[in-house]
């Protein structure tokens, strides 16, 4: 059975919270055990509190803990801007990684994470959840998509805005020229314009549920759940620390980094078109 290491900043939060449950649950759960957890600094519960409630091994040394483990997940989803602290030492483990969203807080630290894992045969991926619900994967890839709409909710937008961003970017791959960014109240709305003419938006409001609206030339579709999201994820990286095979296109990856770099900066130039 393969071994796994989660890796963060302060372990009492909420993915660290549900992914030791959602790991053991999932069928490919009985090939894995959980062994062990490294914090940086403690959180509202310490270290030992948490790894005792959890059932998995508290590691002083995060050296140890690479060592001991087969595959990791570093967290952090709040603070991206420490996941390449956090993982300096474990991409040079040459073992799977999966490093949580935001995956970084800008294309170029994006860049260097994976140049830093390519340089010692590190598998390495990220994802948020969204990209795994069931309606979007069955409709993904069905029509040729002119213009994306997408709604969610979230507290925030520099740690939200992610999930949209994902949905967006899986369906329209690359070619993002220029964004611009409105807010009204709680809400945030961005509009990106492909080199193309395609176009998608998003739309961001703390009490919006997740949803999609893709339309082509001669077709529509419309995604107004997202059931499994978070099953589907965990098996996915279930599956790559098996194997090895990051199931999300690197490139992706980046390229959603630099977007949510561009539309946060884009909040000092609301009502403006940003070239990218």
């Amino acid at each position: 059975m393969k071994k796994i290491g989660f890796i963060d900043l302060y372990l009492d939060e909420w993915h660290a919270n549900n992914y030791p449950k959602w790991f053991r649950s999932s069928q490919f759960g009985s090939d894995f055990i959980l062994g062990g957890a490294w914090e940086k600094q403690p959180g509202e519960r310490p270290q030992e509190l948490w790894c005792r409630e959890m059932e998995i091994p508290p590691f002083q040394s995060l050296d140890a803990l690479i060592e001991t483990c087969d595959a990791f997940c570093v967290l952090a989803p709040s603070n991206p801007e420490v996941h390449e602290e956090l993982a300096q030492a474990v991409l040079a483990s040459g073992k799977p990684v999966f490093i949580d969203k935001p995956f970084a807080p800008d294309g170029m630290t994006a860049e260097r994470l994976f140049e830093r894992a390519d340089n010692f045969n590190t598998p390495l991926f990220s994802s948020s959840a969204l990209r795994f619900g069931d309606e979007l994967s069955a409709i993904r890839g069905g029509f040729e998509v002119e213009y994306m709409e997408t709604q969610g909710g979230g507290s925030n937008f520099q740690e939200y805005a992610v999930h949209q961003l994902e949905m967006i970017v899986s369906v329209m791959g690359g070619g993002v020229s220029r964004l611009i960014r409105l807010k009204h109240g709680r809400a945030d709305h961005v509009v990106f314009e492909f080199t193309d003419g395609r176009r998608a938006a998003m739309t961001l409001h703390p009490r919006l549920a997740f949803a999609a609206t893709l339309l082509g030339n001669d077709a529509a579709g419309q995604v107004v759940k997202m059931s499994n999201m978070f099953p589907n994820l965990i098996d996915a990286m279930l599956k790559f620390f098996n194997d090895g095979v990051p199931p999300v296109d690197r490139q992706e990856t980046i390229r959603i980094a630099s977007l949510l770099h561009a539309a946060i900066d884009a909040e000092e130039f609301l009502g403006e078109w940003r070239e990218i």
